[in-house]
């Protein structure tokens, strides 16, 4: 880095513009605002979504949906996922954690049958699909709700 190469940090830099500072600064006496009304004021505008009196397209349309303030989420974890383990253990939220396939555990883990599972493993989750209850009972495992 040389000395003609130095920049300040990005977003450090004010304006170079120094509007409303005199006829000299090139946006003087108006301050690039027009001649009087509404916009030329100081605090003068209209709110986001006004459209001069007539009825604002948030209001023209009509409410969708619903949502329930009761739902549940929970962090899905797919059986082809679980292969990383080795056979005979004991997997559950914790070691599902340790190994990056839960990142927020929200209001539990859901294990879900999407793909294959060749090992026995012990899987102790907070919700199984009844296809990956079934796989992990075929590969010789034990299903564990919490």
């Amino acid at each position: 880095m040389k000395l003609h190469e130095l920049r300040p940090a990005e977003g450090t830099n004010k304006n170079k513009k120094r509007i409303g500072r005199g006829t000299a600064s090139g946006q003087g006496k108006s301050a690039g605002k027009g001649e009087k009304g509404q916009n030329a004021r100081s605090g003068g505008g209209v709110r986001i979504g006004f459209e001069g009196g007539q009825m604002p397209l948030y209001r023209r349309l009509p409410k969708v949906g619903f949502t329930n303030i009761f739902r549940k989420e929970y962090a899905v974890v797919n059986l082809q996922d679980l292969e990383i383990f080795e056979a005979g253990a004991v997997v559950n939220p914790d070691t599902l954690r340790e190994a990056g396939l839960v990142k927020a555990m929200k209001h539990g883990v859901k294990i879900l049958g999407t793909g294959e599972l060749t090992k026995n493993l012990t899987v102790q989750a907070h919700k199984f699909s009844k296809t990956a209850e079934e796989k992990i009972a075929a590969a010789g495992g034990k299903v564990e709700v919490i």
